[in-house]
């Protein structure tokens, strides 16, 4: 079965978003699968692009720092890489594009005539406080699929990659006793993304 990289992009261990990645990761080992938690929080990775991780125009077979090529090398072990991570000002997290900047860097993710990523599938899966009509009626969803779909995954090499955004996740505004529904109701669309996207 296949290897999934799951990587988790919320501070806080008790999220909606959290439970998210825990509800998927369970559905991938109930089917078999194998599993590699990436909680870019937890395991408190350091967004910052430095000089030692900088990209070398010049040199595609730059050496980088230690912790970015552990990061490259639970790229590669997977089939499948998995993102999920809260929607915050029409982007994921600040984590999210360092870990992008730092470990998906030049000579790895891209800059070779045969990507090295290729024939990975990738989805992005993003929780989203407002309402689908609204992200529609802006152009922010079709922004976001093609920063990250087209701006990361495909520039990479992975053709099979898609951005899905479950919407109406902030649950300030959800009535306390209707709260654990609305939270089955995400955790059920979260497992259709997956399964449509990721099916095993």
């Amino acid at each position: 079965m296949p290897h999934t990289l799951l990587v988790l992009a919320h501070p806080r261990p008790d999220s909606l978003t959290a439970q998210v990645a825990g509800h998927l990761r369970a559905r991938i080992e109930e089917a078999d699968g194998t599993v590699d938690v990436l909680d870019l929080y937890a395991e408190d990775f350091d967004p910052r692009l430095t000089p030692v991780d900088e990209p070398d125009w010049e040199d595609r077979e730059k050496k980088y720092s230690p912790e970015v090529h552990a990061h490259m090398d639970r790229i590669v072990a997977a089939d499948d890489i998995l993102v999920v991570f809260p929607v915050w000002w029409f982007a994921p997290p600040a984590v999210v594009k360092g870990w992008i900047d730092r470990v998906w860097n030049y000579g790895f993710a891209y800059g070779r005539s045969r990507p090295r990523l290729a024939g990975k599938r990738m989805l992005w899966l993003g929780l989203a406080g407002g309402h689908d009509s609204d992200y529609a009626k802006a152009g922010l969803d079709s922004a976001m699929d093609v920063q990250l779909r087209a701006g990361v995954s495909e520039f990479c090499g992975i053709a099979d990659s898609s951005v899905r955004l479950l919407h109406g996740t902030e649950l300030s505004g959800v009535p306390q006793a209707q709260r654990p529904t609305r939270v089955r109701e995400v955790l059920a669309a979260a497992g259709e993304a997956l399964e449509s996207r990721l099916p095993r």
